[in-house]
């Protein structure tokens, strides 16, 4: 069974990505969503093999990486999109300004549901509109959907909805009922839904992922999704995302989208992204999971023993935890004297929205012995 391990510190201390590039050498980081693993070595035969052609030109016209997807989305989540119904761009921040140019209006007002991705309320705003924010119902166990807030925004006015399931921070895997309800209500008041997936193939098995345009008919009127292989595989800087849509009038409006919108994909991007969705890194994917799990697990472990205080949540889904950290009363921004004293970056929790003081999100992505380092550091403040 194929387990998938970090790389070595030292090794990874020779990235030039912003995770490595951000902070001085004394510093842990883990706070921006990169991860610190080999790529899955179809991408690397894939990259090596361009390489040694000079395949570095511009993206083709016709290219597999839809039917690409669509097998993958098939394998993974028994969901079958129609390869005609996509168009890819650069990466899933762009495919969402350029979804809500087109379903709003200047001015009109966007649903989004914090603590959530920071760059939400940037992309809104970008795209001309205004955030209208319904925060996550904390249930004592979980988060979800507050369906009566959103109800409450559409009737109000507001014409589309920023989903986030995965969720970020939290790791949420949005449940079925959950997204039908969503689906009936954006039908019911005529709001696009626009789903930010980038962190589906991260759900584990045990939680399992439903796409929001497999929920219903009248998701796939209302619904536009946007995925990537980026998070899962570790290629955010190769610029590759797909626009999916699932009816005819949604398809129209990704069709009508300017073709510079899908030349800016970039080749590498493709070239890589159609690797990670291929059959053959299924078994690289699931090794992944594995490892994630353990990690997860080994959170909840070191936190119980060395920050009791903290309240962490294990997630359906990712490598991504959002801890609170308010009883140690280190304030609204925790992260800050983490970073100062500690030495570990982590992501401001109000980033996410004013419901994130007091807590961090902590990238765990990355080998059992940095993530109880990290730990380990973060526990020392206590008491001074």
């Amino acid at each position: 069974m194929l387990q998938v391990k970090a790389l070595p510190l030292a090794e990874l201390r020779e990235r030039s990505s912003e995770k490595w590039r951000e902070y001085p050498a004394d510093v842990l980081p883990l706070f921006v969503a990169e991860t610190d693993f080999p790529l899955a070595p179809a991408i690397s035969t894939a990259l090596q093999r361009a390489v040694e052609l000079g395949d570095t030109g511009y993206v083709a016209s016709r290219t597999p990486l839809a039917e690409s997807f669509a097998a993958f989305a098939s394998r993974r989540y028994g969901w079958d999109p129609d390869p005609a119904r996509m168009r890819s761009t650069a990466d899933v921040s762009m495919g969402i300004v350029e979804i809500l140019r087109r379903v709003t209006q200047p001015g009109e007002r966007v649903v989004v549901t914090p603590p959530v991705y920071p760059p939400f309320y940037d992309l809104v705003a970008e795209a001309g509109a205004e955030v209208e924010r319904v925060p996550l119902r904390d249930t004592g166990t979980g988060w979800e959907l507050d369906i009566d807030g959103i109800r409450a925004a559409f009737d109000d006015g507001a014409t589309a909805i920023l989903l986030c399931n995965p969720h970020n921070p939290t790791g949420t895997v949005h449940d079925r009922g959950s997204l039908a309800a969503l689906a009936e209500l954006a039908d019911e008041f005529g709001v696009a839904v626009v789903s930010d997936e980038i962190h589906a193939p991260l759900a584990q098995p045990g939680t399992g992922f439903t796409p929001f345009l497999a929920v219903s008919d009248a998701a796939q009127r209302v619904g536009y999704a946007v995925v990537s292989a980026s998070k899962a595989f570790n290629l955010a800087g190769l610029k590759c995302a797909l626009m999916v849509t699932a009816d005819d009038e949604t398809s129209a409006v990704v069709r009508g989208l300017p073709v510079e919108v899908e030349w800016r994909t970039g080749q590498f991007g493709l070239l890589a992204a159609v690797a990670a969705f291929s059959e053959e890194s299924d078994a690289w994917l699931d090794g992944l999971l594995r490892t994630l799990e353990e990690n997860r697990v080994l959170l909840e472990d070191l936190l119980a023993a060395r920050l009791p205080g903290a309240r962490y949540r294990i997630p359906d889904a990712g490598y991504l935890a959002w801890i609170d950290l308010s009883a140690l009363e280190w304030g609204d921004n925790p992260a800050r004297r983490i970073l100062k004293d500690a030495k570990v970056a982590l992501h401001f929790g109000p980033a996410f929205g004013a419901e994130g003081a007091g807590h961090v999100r902590l990238n765990f992505g990355t080998s059992p012995e940095i993530l109880t380092e990290a730990i380990e550091r973060i526990a020392s403040l206590v008491g001074r």
